[in-house]
């Protein structure tokens, strides 16, 4: 955990302790077998059942990659506060770095400027892996940034947040039912 992080000053980021980092990353790291050394271009998680994954590798630079992954960090906390119960008390880690609970509800009325200071992990990797996922991590979204892709996981992610992506994102993988229509 790198502490020259500054810390989060919106009330929807709360930094979790040493310990409570340690707990999370482990539980993490064992139900989805995160290993890095699995090599910068190949998955680093087991696909959760259900799951989808998405290649980023699309995604065109300058303006449409900019309201790319803004569409996707909306489209991401909107599903988070109206399909995730609990949605309140989310995990997000960022490998390497200061992890935390997450309250999308409260993120999601946070009408206060965004603070350039404020480095906080996206749903979209951005050069980290970066993991959103619920308390009991049924559910959630990984993002790997040199493979580059973002797993969508869970019986109420993919559906929603799955679906409503696979609109308009390829599919490199999937262990659901879910196709690009």
């Amino acid at each position: 955990m790198d502490a020259q992080y500054p810390p989060i000053s919106r009330r929807a980021w709360q930094q979790l302790d040493h310990a409570e980092y340690d707990a999370v990353w482990t539980r993490f790291t064992d139900l989805f077998g995160f290993d890095r050394s699995r090599g910068l271009a190949a998955p680093v998680i087991n696909d959760p059942t259900p799951s989808v994954t998405f290649d980023l590798n699309g995604l065109e630079a300058g303006s449409r990659w900019a309201a790319s992954v803004d569409a996707i960090q909306a489209e991401a906390l909107r599903c988070f506060v109206t399909d995730l119960p609990g949605s309140d008390s989310m995990f997000v880690l960022d490998w390497q770095h200061p992890a935390y609970r997450f309250d999308a509800h409260a993120e999601a009325l946070d009408t206060t400027p965004r603070d350039p200071v404020d480095d906080y992990p996206t749903v979209y990797p951005d050069g980290d892996y970066y993991a959103f996922v619920t308390a009991d991590m049924t559910n959630g979204t990984f993002g790997h940034p040199w493979e580059p892709t973002l797993c969508v996981f869970g019986d109420q992610l993919v559906p929603t947040l799955g679906a409503s992506l696979a609109l308009w994102l390829p599919i490199k993988r999937s262990t659901s039912h879910l196709r690009r229509p």
